[in-house]
């Protein structure tokens, strides 16, 4: 049964109702999903868990958030050989990037050599009912990947 940390950062609530939803997706298929807020990890528990996703929001004109800074300098500090993961978060269309603090992750992940598996979930705003199925069958499809891949 694989172990899957869910870390997200949430400012209105919208990222974290996504990482509820991606958690029920993954318990649905036997997994153990866990969901922190980024501010209440530290980056080394990630390498407790056979995968981690991660979830923001995107700020201003595409930034990450302010509670993600620390957190990836202390990622810096980790061999990531073997890590898998994901990306999802919510954005605003009317901004420049579109949910652009989910392409600095996948970029921050890949330069330390976090395997990205999967297409990150963007969304507008909050999830809407069919974007909460989306949420739900990323986080299966995520923990299915994982099971095959062991």
């Amino acid at each position: 049964m694989n172990k899957i940390m869910i870390i997200y950062a949430s400012l209105t609530g919208n990222t974290e109702e996504m990482a509820e939803l991606i958690a029920e997706g993954v318990r649905s298929t036997g997994a153990v999903a866990e969901l922190k807020a980024v501010e209440d990890c530290n980056a080394v528990d990630l390498r407790k868990y056979d995968a981690f996703l991660l979830g923001a929001y995107t700020w201003g004109d595409g930034e990450l958030p302010d509670e993600f800074h620390d957190f990836l300098e202390e990622m810096e500090e980790i061999d990531w050989k073997g890590a898998r993961t994901a990306l999802f978060g919510s954005g605003d269309t009317s901004y420049r990037l579109y949910c652009g603090a989910l392409d600095e992750l996948e970029l921050r992940m890949k330069k330390l050599g976090v395997e990205v598996v999967q297409e990150s979930l963007k969304v507008e705003y909050g999830p809407n009912q069919e974007e909460q199925e989306l949420c739900r069958e990323f986080g299966r499809s995520f923990a299915d990947h994982l099971h095959v891949q062991s």
